[in-house]
C-alpha cells in the first residue's frame, strides 16, 4: 500500500495561500486532499435548499477541476468525521494529516477526537493558523490576558500587523507532491438530502474602488457600499491575508471590520460558554419575553417599522442583510420586543450566507448589551431616526417593503417610547437584583 499524507479542507476552500496545504505540499509526497460533508453539522440544517451547502458543493467541484492540472483529485466523503477517519485508516497507509485550525467549540472537540484516534496509530495531526491574521493568545494585554475591549485590542493588532512580514504562501509549480489519481467521485447534493437553492452567491472579487469608499458608504443600505465578501471569508474561498494586505492599502475602516472578526473569534476561543450564555453573566437574569407571535412578526418583516421589515425581508430573500440594518433589527428584537437575543441569533444562523458563529454571537450580544464591549443597555436604537440618517430617501425601504405607506402595511406592533422605557426598566431591575 502506497504511503500518503492527507490535507483536510474545512473552512479554507482554495489552493491559493492556504497555510496547511502549503506545508503539506512542501513537506510531504503523495498529498491527498480530503473534504468531509459533516453529518454532525448537516443533519441539524432544517432547510434542505440551504444555499451554503450548495456553495460548498460547487467549490469542492472547482477544487477537483483545479487539482486535475496536478494529476490529482479530492477525496470527498459524507458522514461523521470520526467514522470517516476510521474507514480511511483501513483504506490508506496514512503518514500525517494536515489541516487548518478552527476555533468553534464543536470544531475543537471534533479535532481533538480525531487527533487522539490518529495518535493511537502513530500518525501526526498537524494544524495551522489560516483563517485569521492573529489567533488565540497572540494578542494579549500586559498581564497576558485576552482583551475584553475592542479598541485596545485593535491598537495592538494594528501595531503587530504593521511589523509582521506577511507572505502569501503559494504552491511551487515546479514540483508536484499531490497524490496521483484520476478524478474521484463527489456525492451529489441530492444524495445528502439537499437541493439546489434559488439564492445567488455574491461573486468573489475584491472591488478596490468600493473598498476605497467603504468608510463613507458602508452605512447606507440603499447603495452598494459593502464588499459582500462575508461568505468567501467564512468558507475560505479568499485568503484573509490577501484581503487584509489589500485593505491596509485601501481603507482603514474596512481593515477595522476584519479586526472585529478576529476579536470575536478570540473571544469565542477563550469563552466557549458565550454560545448559549451572556458574556456578562448577570445579564442572564433578564426576564425575556417568550412571545412567539411577536417573534414571528419580526422574522417575517411585519413589525410595522419599515427599516426593520426591510432588513428581515432582505435576509429571507437573499441570505444577506446590510450590516447597519443588522444592528437595527437586533436592537429592535432585544430592546423593543424584549425577546431573548439567542432567538434572533439562531434565526440569523439559519439564514445568513456569511454566518460565522463568533461574529454572529458577538454581534447579537453587542446589540443586546450582554456581550463584551457591548453597547450599553440604555442605548435603544430609534428605527425612525436610523431611517432618517441612513435611508433618508427610502430607497432601501421601498425596495423591500413596497406596501409601505399603503393601507395594507401593518401599524407598528409596539410604540417606540413605551418600548424604550420598558426595556431600560427591565434591564435596570434585572441587573440590580
Amino acid at each position: 500500500m502506497e504511503k500518503i499524507s492527507l490535507f483536510w479542507f474545512r473552512r479554507d476552500l482554495r489552493l491559493e495561500d492556504n497555510t496547511g496545504l502549503y506545508y503539506a505540499y512542501s513537506q510531504e509526497k503523495n498529498v491527498l486532499p480530503l473534504f468531509i460533508f459533516d453529518r454532525e453539522i448537516l443533519d441539524k440544517l432544517d432547510d434542505k435548499k440551504d444555499a451554503r451547502v450548495e456553495f460548498i458543493h460547487s467549490q469542492i467541484l472547482k477544487l477537483g477541476e483545479s487539482l486535475k492540472e496536478f494529476g490529482s483529485s479530492i477525496l470527498v466523503k459524507y458522514g461523521k468525521p470520526i467514522e470517516i477517519y476510521r474507514e480511511l485508516l483501513g483504506e490508506y497507509d496514512i503518514q500525517n494529516v494536515y489541516t487548518n485550525r478552527d476555533y468553534e467549540p464543536y470544531a475543537k472537540e471534533r479535532d481533538q477526537a480525531i487527533k487522539d484516534l490518529l495518535k493511537e496509530k502513530g500518525i501526526q495531526f498537524l494544524d495551522f493558523k489560516d483563517q485569521v491574521i492573529f489567533e488565540k493568545e497572540e494578542i494579549v494585554n500586559g498581564s497576558g490576558e485576552f482583551y475584553k475591549v475592542f479598541t485596545p485590542y485593535s491598537k495592538v493588532w494594528l501595531e503587530k500587523f504593521s511589523k509582521a512580514s506577511i507572505q502569501l504562501l503559494n504552491l511551487d509549480p515546479k514540483k508536484n507532491n499531490f497524490y496521483q489519481t484520476s478524478p474521484l467521485p463527489v456525492p451529489a447534493l441530492e444524495e445528502m438530502g439537499f437541493e439546489k437553492s434559488d439564492i445567488q452567491i455574491p461573486p468573489l472579487e475584491i472591488d478596490k474602488p468600493l473598498i476605497q469608499k467603504y468608510d463613507s458608504q458602508r452605512n447606507f443600505p440603499g447603495i452598494k457600499g459593502t464588499s459582500r465578501l462575508g461568505i468567501h471569508l467564512r468558507f475560505g474561498t479568499i485568503s484573509v491575508r490577501k484581503l487584509a494586505l489589500e485593505a491596509s492599502k485601501l481603507n482603514d475602516t474596512f481593515l477595522n471590520e476584519l479586526i472585529w472578526r478576529e476579536f470575536y473569534m478570540m473571544i469565542l476561543h477563550h469563552n466557549p460558554q458565550v454560545t448559549d450564555q451572556a458574556f456578562k453573566p448577570k445579564y442572564d437574569h433578564i426576564p425575556w419575553r417568550t412571545d412567539e407571535g411577536d417573534f414571528e412578526k419580526w422574522c417575517e418583516g411585519m413589525t410595522g417599522y419599515p427599516i426593520v421589515d426591510a432588513g428581515m425581508r432582505e435576509l429571507n430573500a437573499t441570505g444577506f442583510m446590510h450590516n447597519r440594518v443588522r444592528m437595527i433589527v437586533a436592537s429592535f428584537l432585544t430592546k423593543h420586543l424584549l425577546i431573548d437575543w439567542r432567538w434572533g441569533e439562531a434565526y440569523f444562523a439559519k439564514k445568513l450566507l456569511d454566518f460565522e458563529l463568533s461574529s454572529n454571537n458577538g454581534g447579537w450580544q453587542w446589540a443586546a448589551g450582554t456581550g463584551t464591549d457591548a453597547q450599553p443597555y440604555f442605548r435603544v436604537f430609534n428605527p425612525e431616526s436610523q431611517t432618517e440618517k441612513f435611508d433618508k430617501d427610502l430607497r432601501y425601504i421601498k425596495k423591500w417593503v413596497p406596501e409601505f405607506g399603503k393601507p395594507d402595511y401593518p401599524k407598528p406592533m409596539v410604540d417606540h417610547k413605551f418600548a424604550r422605557e420598558r426595556a431600560i426598566e427591565t434591564y435596570k431591575t434585572a441587573l440590580n437584583t
